[in-house]
């Protein structure tokens, strides 16, 4: 092994050995139980983003461990096709070469597309294979796809057939940037400074006038009504007339309905259904008609008169100066309110009244919620993100499936030239010549809520892998995306399978900047994964993605715990490669541990078995980052700092049958380590495992660990703890008084337990050899010598001569020193506490700062003393 390890050169050549060697790919072996995850598709808009690198991780660690103990694991990859997103990219991309989707047609510019996604997917699986994801490349799915397409199809036009899709005119979220209709969970909420626009509205007989308020004047050129709520007995005489709408001149009723909040503002609305969904229901209970205003791009159309062809924000500047002319405009008051934006293009989102096909959410959330309650519900790790997913469902409104969009899977209905019908089904009608198909395409969210069983052959439900990997076992995606995808895969797949989609679900929160802040583009602190992986290896980034937070919770990203992470992978290769070194070619068929053991070989062994348990049981629990503590802890103390240095002992003696048993010991446990670190680590595991003496051709395959009762000896490890207690004692008295390890010292240990004094003198070789004692007295009750430091450890007390550490006329001297600048510290604090301009002039927490110091100083000051106190009687 070279002297350091170098993952730029180990990493690309491991994962090019797995992937030929098909070590990734799903055997299909009826004796194993199949584990399954699907990878939730990333879009091919872009790169991999570091919560992409999260999320894939966390996956890859659960299927290497389940493939090391022996499931037939299936990790499904594939892609999303992204319609709006990718639709927008292909779009832009177009203009930059002075081109339009609308010149080029339907067919060429889904051509472009088809090229983009080709492009951007081999992008995707390079980034895949950084990351050393062990995915099944042979299985690999897109969601426009042929097989899904045919999924998405027979889910349409069931769903329609059973009345659960219809087509109809209602109030969409309209997105004027990219002109489609965008379903409720893809707008983002925002405060933005606006105002409350009162105006007079006539009463057409000359009677007066009714007051009301509104945030968006361009809209009221749509209004057909005004509403008042029938208890408000202020307006009961209003009921039944009509007002004259101003500018437009048109008369509109005054109609009582429950909807009026009568506390709020006037307790009198504006009623415009083509452009408010509140208002649309009021329309529909009383018959109003509907009249749109605006184009899909944002514009003013011929319904509003003169404002015809405007940006509909410039005409809400110019009606107010109009109505404000008409004296119409009674005030206008600034308001900060949340405005839906669209996440896609950040333009603020229109209600708007459009026609577009719609999944009827009742029955099928009905449907899922009721599962819920069942055996065979979807488990939410943590459980408390179950409440996020019923919340959502018990208040689920009817979900907008059409896009006005290329990109996408074409909507299956089809219209009669002549008569208008409509026809739905997977195939095209036969007099096709007379019909013309629907122009939209499906929401990406449809095709992608059928992921999980679409990807296995469904709906040919006799399919190999659909029978034997479906339901999947775990989910593994953010607490943002459980409304999008998370349910909308749990109502289909019951809809359609009668099954769960999948066992459990595991949430993972957002990766922040070290300051909290959620990384993005116009914040500048995004983290690209490719770019630690250049400096640090992917095993770095893995170790810290999987165990630096616990489920659901956010990970804030910090470049100085990749370092230590770093700094740990070098820990673990140095310790290999001394092993190495000592192994005196050792093969794995001479590895015997059924010999004469020490301590040392016995206390490490129990403590592996203890750890192999630990780590499977919190993994099990999807407790990475406990598990993670446990393993480094193993790892970097009881096996690098601890057994190593007392392997040296036997290593470099001259008794060779002890030589023999600890290098079967160090093959064994550093075998089983890497076996543990491999799901953490893929990288540097391999790469170790391969130099140790082993059987197999990979680790990816090897088993993995479980306890061996032969090699768990309870008894050692409190014989150890107690060497352990005296040597780390020693040291500390040593650092107390600035004394080197390379001085000799006199070592007496006092004991009042017999199994103590036992383990101890049986043990002394390692504490003479740890504690560099020219003499070591063992003996039970032992009387304290004169002038001794000591230390009181489990059963016994220590005792070293201070002159074997120092010269106590110099420390004297020197703790003298640190007297004096301990009083004068003192009495500084004291004189400022003590100043009354300084106590009624600073800030509270100034003063409290102060009196911790001069407790801190008073303290140090004090055991100053009592120590030269002890030298010098």
């Amino acid at each position: 092994m070279p002297t350091k390890y170098d993952p730029q050169a180990t990493e690309e050549k491991w994962y090019d050995f797995w992937v030929k060697g098909d070590y990734f790919k799903a055997d299909q072996d009826p004796e194993k139980e199949p584990y399954t995850i699907v990878i939730p598709p990333p879009n091919v808009t872009g790169k991999l983003h570091l919560g992409h690198a999260w999320d894939t991780t966390l996956q890859d660690m659960l299927t290497r461990m389940k493939r090391m103990q022996g499931f037939d694991v299936l990790y499904l990859p594939g892609m999303d096709h992204a319609g709006i997103a990718t639709q927008a990219k292909v779009e832009q991309k177009l203009r930059a070469e002075g081109q339009s989707r609308l010149e080029m047609g339907r067919e060429k510019f889904l051509e472009q597309s088809w090229a983009w996604k080709e492009e951007y997917a081999s992008t995707i699986r390079a980034q895949w294979a950084k990351l050393g994801l062990g995915l099944d490349y042979s299985r690999e799915r897109f969601t426009l796809d042929e097989g899904l397409s045919e999924a998405v199809q027979e889910v349409f036009v069931k769903l329609y057939e059973k009345g659960l899709i219809y087509r109809g005119e209602y109030i969409v979220n309209w997105d004027p940037a990219t002109k489609t209709a965008i379903s409720d969970i893809e707008v983002i909420y925002k405060d933005i400074e606006g105002a409350f626009y009162h105006f007079s509205y006539p009463l057409t007989d000359g009677s007066g006038h009714v007051e009301l308020a509104t945030t968006r004047p361009e809209t009221m050129l749509g209004d057909t009504a005004i509403a008042v709520n029938p208890k408000d007995e202020r307006y009961a005489h209003l009921v039944g007339k009509t007002i004259t709408l101003p500018i437009v001149g048109r008369e509109i009723p005054i109609v009582a309905d429950d909807y009026v909040d009568m506390e709020f503002g006037t307790g009198v609305v504006k009623i415009t259904p083509a452009h408010d969904p509140n208002d649309f229901e009021v329309g529909n209970r009383h018959e109003l008609p509907r009249v749109l205003v605006m184009n899909e791009d944002g514009t003013m159309n011929e319904n509003a008169g003169k404002y015809e062809g405007m940006d509909r924000f410039e005409c809400r500047k110019q009606i107010v100066e109009d109505l404000k002319a008409e004296g119409v405009l009674i005030k206008i008051e600034p308001h900060l309110h949340s405005v839906g934006h669209s996440e896609r293009s950040d333009a603020i989102v229109e209600p708007y009244l459009s026609l577009q096909w719609f999944v009827k959410m009742e029955p099928l959330a009905q449907k899922a919620l009721e599962e819920q309650q069942g055996p065979d519900k979807v488990n939410f790790v943590p459980q408390r993100f179950e409440n996020t997913y019923v919340r959502w469902m018990e208040n689920i409104r009817d979900w907008c499936v059409s896009r006005q969009l290329w990109w996408g899977h074409r909507i299956p209905a089809w219209y009669h030239k002549e008569t208008g019908e409509v026809y739905v089904g997977k195939e095209a009608p036969a007099d096709i010549e007379n019909w013309e198909q629907d122009n939209d395409v499906l929401d990406t969210w449809f095709s992608s809520a059928l992921w999980p069983f679409s990807t296995m052959g469904w709906p040919n439900t006799d399919a190999a892998d659909y029978q034997k990997y479906f339901p999947t076992s775990t989910l593994v995606t953010g607490y943002d995306i459980i409304a999008f995808w998370v349910s909308r895969m749990i109502f289909q797949s019951y809809e359609f399978t009668g099954q769960r989609p999948f066992q459990d679900v595991l949430i993972h929160g957002l990766i922040r900047d070290s300051e909290g802040r959620k990384m993005s583009k116009s914040l500048g602190n995004g983290i690209d994964p490719m770019d630690v992986i250049e400096k640090y290896g992917a095993d770095s980034l893995r170790w810290f993605l999987t165990t630096g937070s616990t489920p659901g919770n956010d990970l804030r990203f910090y470049w100085e715990k990749i370092e230590a992470t770093w700094n740990f992978s070098n820990k673990l290769w140095n310790a290999s490669r001394f092993a190495l070194m000592n192994m005196d070619g050792l093969t794995f068929d001479q590895i015997d541990l059924t010999g004469e053991k020490s301590l040392a070989d016995k206390w490490i062994l129990t403590r592996l078995q203890t750890t192999i348990d630990d780590v499977t049981r919190l993994s099990d629990k999807y407790e990475f980052g406990e598990a993670g503590r446990i393993l480094y802890h193993f790892i970097w103390e009881d096996f690098c700092n601890w057994y190593i240095e007392m392997a040296k002992l036997p290593l470099n003696g001259e008794d060779e049958v002890a030589k023999q048993t600890t290098r079967s010991v160090l093959a064994y446990t550093l075998d089983r380590i890497m076996r543990l670190m491999h799901p953490f680590m893929p990288f540097i595991t391999e790469e170790i495992w391969q130099h140790l003496p082993h059987e197999g051709e990979t680790i990816t395959r090897a088993a993995w660990p479980t306890r061996e009762a032969s090699l768990d000896f309870p008894e050692a490890v409190p014989a150890f703890e107690a060497v352990q207690n005296v040597i780390r004692s020693v040291r500390n008295i040593r650092a107390e008084v600035n004394a080197p390890m390379s001085k000799q010292i006199q070592l007496f240990i006092s004991t009042n337990d017999a199994r103590v004094q036992d383990d101890l003198s049986s043990n002394s070789s390692y504490l003479q050899k740890f504690t560099n004692a020219s003499e070591l007295r063992i003996e039970e009750q032992m009387p304290a010598p004169e002038k001794a430091m000591s230390a009181i450890v489990t059963g016994a007390e220590l005792f070293i001569p201070l002159a074997d550490l120092i010269n106590i006329e110099e420390e004297i001297a020197r703790l003298n020193k640190e007297l004096v600048k301990y009083t004068k510290e003192v009495e500084r604090v004291e004189k400022k506490l003590n100043n009354p301009g300084f106590v009624g002039k600073a800030p509270a927490h100034v003063i409290d700062e102060e009196k911790a110091k001069a407790l801190d100083y008073t303290e140090k000051r004090q055991a100053v003393e009592a120590r030269i106190n002890e030298l010098s009687h």
